[in-house]
């Protein structure tokens, strides 16, 4: 229904009644269908009390309940992590006994909420490719799918698949050509058999060139790209004017869209694009610049600790390809000294001087519960080392975590040579 005072009326008066019977219901099924009805607009009051009514339930519940509270849970958008978890614990303890429709409408739902449970994705992925060959295409890519919104990198499951498509492409169609570029794209995934892979994908794609439609194809190129392969055929398609143009005169966010993603397909032109690689004649419309700008005060410090100066260091450096890093430090080329700004900037066109680019990524700028950076900073790091940096990834989350001592000594490691610096170093991998 339409909203209106009627209608809110009607649905307060709905929500009063539901939280008065809340202690009377005594069936799971019945509570869980009353999850699903009072949607997400419920009050949170009302959502806590059925929260405390399900914690009391929980130790009689079945796997098949647990799997059902997740859509209800979603269906309130309400992340309750003590429900979560428990059902978590009981689905994995039954995951071979788990239909593998719940198990995708399960983790779809976690993504709803925001939930990212590593063993419980782990196990599903471990379910899956423990029988690889026995599940279809049409099966396996929906979970590479779910597992791309949720940021898990299941690691053997995408070698084995990887191979699976490599030795016989013409098992997918072009939605899934689209929905494993950009799972392995997005998750930065380069399996065993990279080079095969990409291009076993590529000639997939290419037979679907004809009837594509432009968006499709943008899509696809970009995530070739976001992985460092040129994908010639399907290049020069995206790249004749006309299909440019309708691109970048889309309406709205898809405009915005577009455009950010032929800014990175010609900066990999640029950057990634081997000498012999013809590039056709095109516009791009230059990225915007503007974004926010955030501030790293641990990372800042640590550095202040170190290097003893700030006229050792710059922040915020804007750099060509609309890149743009955190930290700018200077050295001598074997990385035993540091060099003020001054200095360094004299010495610019000096091949004795090596430049440090330090990056701080953001927790979701990394797969889930691993230090692997996604595809867009994968990207970045690739591109800043073709500009000449030696690339230091932080993982802020996990920085932030060390006490400052560990953290100065974390980044003495990393910016300095070994041979400069000496004693063991903080592994930000381990200890974060």
């Amino acid at each position: 229904m339409e909203q209106s005072r009627n209608v809110d009326a009607l649905q307060a008066g709905i929500w009063i009644l539901v939280e008065q019977q809340i202690p009377k219901i005594s069936d799971v099924f019945m509570l869980q269908s009353l999850m699903k009805c009072i949607g997400k607009d419920a009050p949170i009051s009302l959502k806590r009390k059925i929260e405390n009514k399900i914690l009391k339930e929980l130790d009689r519940f079945s796997s098949s309940d647990a799997q059902q509270t997740f859509s209800a849970l979603a269906a309130m958008n309400y992340c309750s992590f003590p429900i979560l978890n428990a059902c978590s614990n009981k689905i994995i303890e039954n995951i071979y006994h788990t239909p593998f429709e719940e198990s995708i409408r399960v983790l779809r739902s976690c993504s709803i909420l925001q939930y990212h449970n590593v063993a419980l994705c782990s196990a599903m992925a471990n379910y899956v490719t423990s029988g690889i060959f026995m599940w279809n295409t049409d099966e396996i890519t929906p979970l590479l799918s779910v597992f791309e919104d949720l940021g898990f990198r299941a690691v053997e499951l995408m070698d084995i698949f990887a191979e699976k498509v490599t030795n016989d492409p013409e098992l997918l169609d072009l939605k899934a050509i689209l929905i494993v570029l950009r799972a392995y794209s997005r998750l930065n995934h380069v399996p065993k058999c990279q080079n095969e892979f990409l291009e076993s994908l590529s000639n997939a794609l290419n037979m679907y060139l004809p009837r594509i439609s432009n968006v499709d194809l943008l899509k696809a190129v970009f995530s070739f790209c976001t992985l460092g392969y040129l994908p010639q055929p399907a290049l020069n398609q995206l790249l004749q004017e006309d299909i440019l143009n309708e691109l970048l005169t889309s309406d709205g966010i898809k405009k915005e869209q577009n455009n950010m993603m032929l800014h990175y397909v010609n900066v990999c032109l640029e950057l990634d694009s081997p000498s012999s690689f013809t590039k056709p004649a095109a516009v791009f419309i230059k990225k915007s610049s503007l974004r926010l700008v955030y501030g790293f005060p641990e990372v800042q410090e640590a550095l202040l600790k170190l290097l003893g100066d700030e006229s050792m260091f710059q922040q915020n450096i804007e750099l060509p390809y609309d890149y743009k890093i955190d930290f700018k430090i200077k050295m001598d080329a074997d990385r035993k000294k540091v060099l003020p700004v001054t200095e360094a900037d004299d010495l610019a066109d000096d091949l004795d001087v090596q430049r440090l680019a330090v990056l701080c990524g953001h927790i979701s700028d990394f797969c889930v519960g691993t230090s692997h950076p996604q595809g867009m900073l994968a990207m970045k790091i690739r591109h800043l080392k073709a500009l000449g940096y030696h690339v230091i990834l932080v993982h802020y989350h996990k920085f932030k975590t060390l006490k400052k001592e560990e953290a100065i000594k974390w980044l003495k490691g990393k910016i300095y040579s070994a041979e400069a610096f000496h004693g063991s170093c903080v592994n930000l991998q381990d200890n974060c």
